[in-house]
């Protein structure tokens, strides 16, 4: 397909196409990170491994991290339409494999596949963009790609929900193989091609190599820590050495590669480095006031999932507004420094209406709570992604955002890992302690291990009110672990240049 007109830019109607193909690659594997949330209770208690729920979720985002700066080098290198569509292969047959297993092993096995295609589909959709439209008209582009966040966000919850209610939670992976299927096929059609910029020959295979354990070993020690290992054990300690010592040798890696994953001269631009730190608190954030709250509607307040999914519907759907409005007043204005201060700020009035829960708070009132927070997010979330391509030229557009995607998603992997590991550990010992004086667990006849929220809603009213008390204290520890982030943000945010915003795709290209 060559849809190119005289100046190398696509024509109108075109650019409308393979920005359709673009949102619905990245709305599937968006959606694979939310769909799970209220289906993960009755998922991991019927596969019996509620004490590896995290990894259901980890697993996940620890693969796409490491794809993603993988994927935004070989896309720069070579191009990336056949990319595209190989990670797009790779969700289809990790969301086949989640869908048909009959254990968790084989679930976290899947989940891992999926997220190497879904890291590639994320960061490759954004660089795509990139190529094909200039940096002040981008801003509603990227914006409206937030369809590909908040579509997920609204319906992911509510699908989840109901597949688990009326049909069975398998098919919150089933559904991913048509689907994604078709979008191969309208991707294959629609994306052009890209003239290769060089080969593989010089690709940085050490680099590689050393980023992917050091995420690896940084997840494991925040997953672990706590929960299935003290802090101070050997184990624990031995994967944050080996997080730093792989991550020292990355540095390495990167001084002295032909072609490095991660160019150092990113961090010598000072928005790069602000914008990037903004994305990571923002992941780290959603992630650790989130995960976990379709669980905690369920078990502390008695909802179906398909109820737990509806109370997140208002956060997206402000979510996506606030998105559509900044990306308006951006290229409008071609102005977004106090626009991302303000987005903090607002942010931070959510969470910390969130630390104010207690085990007898309406539900309607976090779910206040959570839209104010959501609102705020949603107006700097890929206005940031915009600032970063903005202060690069095009042949370091795919890395550059492939980079600031890598640190979102270290922000998604470890707001995961350490809500995980602060909430399960919490919530196992509230559990132990205060069903103590009803007798234990086991002698009330249950294993809080194996809890779903059918388990929990048939136990008497005083132990349902019991355990609803242990989760929502549990979870308080995370909304003010998201406090102080917003409060760094909001400054980081006031720290940025106003760089001005690329008319054209020639002027990109001449950075």
């Amino acid at each position: 397909m060559n849809a190119r007109t005289s100046d190398g830019t696509l024509q109108v109607r075109s650019i409308g196409l393979v920005f359709a193909a673009l949102l619905i690659g990245e709305t599937l594997s968006s959606l694979d990170q939310t769909i799970v949330a209220t289906a993960l209770p009755t998922i991991v208690g019927e596969l019996g491994g509620v004490d590896h729920m995290l990894w259901v979720t980890t697993c996940y985002v620890l693969a796409s991290t490491i794809g993603m700066p993988i994927c935004g080098k070989i896309g720069d290198l070579i191009g990336r339409r056949g990319l595209f569509l190989g990670a797009l292969a790779l969700f289809l047959i990790g969301s086949a494999i989640c869908g048909f297993t009959p254990n968790m092993a084989g679930l976290i096995a899947g989940r891992a596949i999926q997220g190497l295609g879904g890291g590639g589909v994320m960061v490759l959709s954004q660089a795509i963009v990139a190529d094909i439209i200039p940096a002040r008209k981008r801003a509603i582009y990227l914006n409206a790609m937030g369809i590909g966040w908040a579509v997920p966000m609204l319906i992911g919850p509510l699908l989840g929900g109901l597949f688990t209610d009326h049909l069975t939670w398998r098919w919150a992976f089933w559904m991913n193989i048509p689907l994604t299927a078709a979008c191969i096929l309208i991707c294959a059609i629609l994306l052009p091609k890209y003239p290769q910029h060089a080969s593989l020959k010089h690709f940085d295979s050490y680099g590689m190599i050393t980023i992917a354990v050091a995420v690896t070993t940084l997840t494991l020690a925040t997953s672990w820590g706590g929960v299935q290992h003290d802090w101070r054990s050997p184990v624990i300690i031995g994967l944050i050495a080996a997080t730093l010592i792989f991550g020292v040798l990355f540095v390495i890696a990167e001084q002295h590669a032909a072609e490095p994953i991660m160019p150092l001269t990113l961090f010598r631009n000072r928005n790069f480095v602000l914008a990037t730190v903004g994305g990571f608190i923002i992941l780290f954030a959603m992630m650790a006031a989130m995960s976990y709250l379709p669980t905690y509607f369920q078990l502390a307040h008695g909802m179906s999932a398909t109820l737990a999914g509806y109370m997140e519907v208002p956060s997206s759907i402000l979510y996506f507004v606030a998105s559509l409005i900044s990306g308006a007043l951006v290229a409008k204005y071609g102005r977004y420094r106090k626009l991302m201060v303000a987005s903090f700020i607002i942010a931070l009035a959510g969470a910390l209406g969130l630390c104010t829960l207690t085990a007898t708070a309406s539900p309607f009132l976090v779910c206040l709570y959570l839209t104010v927070m959501g609102f705020g997010m949603g107006l700097s979330f890929e206005i940031l992604v915009l600032i970063v391509q903005n202060e690069f030229p095009a042949t370091m557009v795919g890395t550059a955002t492939s980079a600031t995607n890598f640190f979102r998603e270290i922000g998604t992997t470890l707001g995961s890992s350490v809500a995980g590991a602060i909430f399960t550990g919490n919530l196992t010992h509230l559990l132990v302690e205060r069903l103590k004086p009803l007798g234990g667990a086991h002698a009330l006849g249950v294993d809080p291990n194996s809890f779903t929220p059918g388990i929990v809603h048939a136990l008497p009213s005083h132990v349902q009110s019991t355990v609803a008390a242990a989760y929502n204290d549990a979870l308080i520890p995370l909304f003010m672990l998201v406090v102080p982030l917003m409060i760094v943000a909001g400054i980081l945010m006031a720290m940025l240049h106003e760089t001005p915003l690329a008319e054209s795709l020639q002027e990109q290209g001449s950075k």
